[in-house]
């Protein structure tokens, strides 16, 4: 996965596997497309293990959940990489001032609110837009959370 996303025009998609992990294991989200994925969040987001709890994001807050699918033989297939950054108050009032970036598995982008395909990227918006009383953030499901980093370290997960 990483060395598609790595491809990618958008410099975090290479980075983000150095940020803090909040998920104990990957599991399955329903919202993207029954895909397991996992939840990072940069140093300007490090509140973000609060959860619930943690406020309002700063300006510079990146959060990005990788993917991937179990097909019916087996085998793992590299889905996209989902990128949300949080920008300055007034940029997009419907998103909450988040910017949604994804990123295919061969590194190509799909779309970017405000930017390329920015309609592809109006499911994100609107399903973040049932968070709206935790700053339009979704986190990671009680059973799979961490305040550790213990489990990912060195761009390697530890299981």
């Amino acid at each position: 996965m990483q060395a598609g996303y790595a491809k990618s025009d958008t410099k975090v998609a290479s980075q983000y596997v150095s940020w803090k992990s909040y998920a104990t294991r990957s599991y399955q989200s329903a919202t993207h497309g029954g895909r397991f994925v996992q939840n990072f969040a940069n140093a300007k987001a490090k509140n973000y293990g609060k959860f619930e709890d943690v406020g309002k994001m700063r300006h510079g807050a990146m959060l990005a959940k990788n993917s991937f699918a179990a097909m019916p033989d087996g085998k793992l297939a590299a889905g996209p990489l989902f990128l949300m950054e949080k920008m300055k108050a007034g940029w997009n009032k419907e998103s909450g001032d988040w910017k949604y970036t994804m990123v295919i598995a061969n590194g190509s982008t799909f779309g970017v609110t405000k930017g390329t395909n920015a309609a592809g990227m109006q499911f994100c918006i609107e399903c973040h837009a049932s968070a709206e009383d935790e700053d339009y953030m979704l986190f990671v499901p009680d059973e799979y959370r961490v305040t550790s980093n213990k489990l990912f370290s060195g761009g390697r997960l530890h299981l």
